[in-house]
Parts: structure tokens; C-alpha cells; sequence
């Protein structure tokens, strides 16, 4: 059990049998009346935020959860197939699951799998990953005087803007938490 006095930012509790995470939170003592706790919660299967307010002394199960290190292998039409790094089980999560991360997604690549209960619920990225341009309009000689960009589309089929000199098959460094290029990455 979790007192709320112990609450903190990226707490982990239960509330109605669903696993959250504290965002923010405010202890508050007024001048009558007894101290609570106000808290912004972010649902960790929906990704929902939720505002509530504690009573002192109010105590929370601890969700169960588990992070596990997974290497994606390869997507099966609407599958993503994972392996679990230490006893190599496979693991197939739907792109609904996944969401928007599923354009990041390269060979290889190893992500932290979040279980709650033995059943997964989100995926974390590496906070940079490596992607290849698969398509972007050529850049046109002496177009360099403005500092600007063009579209170009990476492999998954995220688009970034990147500077004018960049071509298909450039390899680019782009951060997973705003989608922006980074940098080019020599191959």
C-alpha cells in the first residue's frame, strides 16, 4: 500500500483497477478543515489525464507492472512482432497499441515493453532513432541564401523538414517525443 504522504512526481498507483502515473501533484493544508492532496494522473493504458483530489490519509494499491527490454523483429500486416531480449519469447502487439511510436520502429531496435498484470500496455522508444529518407524533392543549386527547408518522407512514412541539401537514402537522427529532425547521421 502507498500512503498519499508518499506520493511523488512518477508515482505508480491503482485507482478502479487502473495502473496511473502522477504528473503533477500539490499537498495542500488550508486554514480549517484537513489537508488533501491534489493530483493530475495520466491513465497508464489510455494515456488519459485525470484531475483528483485526495483526502489525507488515503492509502493505494500498487499497480503490477513490468518493464521488460524487447527487440522489435518485424511487422506481419497489422502485427508487431517483439522478442524478449532475456528469454527470447516472441511477443505480437497491434498498431492500435502502439499508435504513432509504430513509425519509429526499425529492425532491431530495442524498445522497453510495459506489462501490466502479464499483459503489455505501452512501449517506450529510445529517445533518438535512426531512419532513412525514402522520398524528398531534389534541392535546387544556389537555394541555400534563406535557411530553408522541404519535406522529406522516412521510412515508416513520418514526414520531417529538413534542410535543402538533404536526398533520398540520407540517414537522419530524429528525436521519438516531438517527431523533429536532429541531425544527419553518416552512414
Amino acid at each position: 500500500m502507498i500512503e498519499l504522504n508518499d506520493i511523488k512526481k512518477n508515482s505508480k498507483i491503482l485507482i478502479e483497477a487502473d495502473p496511473f502515473t502522477v504528473v503533477e501533484f500539490e499537498h495542500v493544508k488550508p486554514g480549517k478543515g484537513t489537508a488533501f492532496t491534489r493530483c493530475r494522473l495520466r491513465n497508464l493504458r489510455t494515456g488519459q489525464l485525470l484531475e483528483r483530489t485526495f483526502k489525507s490519509g488515503e492509502r493505494f494499491d500498487e499497480p503490477n507492472l513490468d518493464n521488460r527490454e524487447m527487440q522489435y523483429l518485424y511487422t506481419d500486416g497489422e502485427l508487431y512482432t517483439f522478442m524478449d531480449n532475456t528469454t527470447y519469447d516472441q511477443l505480437n502487439l497491434t498498431g492500435q497499441l502502439l499508435g504513432e511510436q509504430a513509425k519509429y520502429l526499425t529492425e532491431n531496435l530495442v524498445v522497453t515493453v510495459l506489462f501490466f498484470n502479464e499483459k503489455p500496455i505501452s512501449i517506450d522508444l529510445p529517445i533518438f532513432v535512426v531512419l532513412p529518407i525514402t522520398y524528398c524533392e531534389p534541392g535546387f543549386k544556389g537555394d541555400t541564401a534563406t535557411g530553408s527547408n522541404k519535406p522529406a518522407t522516412l521510412q515508416g512514412g513520418h514526414i520531417v523538414h529538413v534542410p535543402l541539401h538533404m536526398k533520398e537514402g540520407d540517414m537522419l537522427k530524429i528525436d521519438t517525443r516531438t517527431g523533429d529532425y536532429v541531425e544527419k547521421v553518416n552512414k
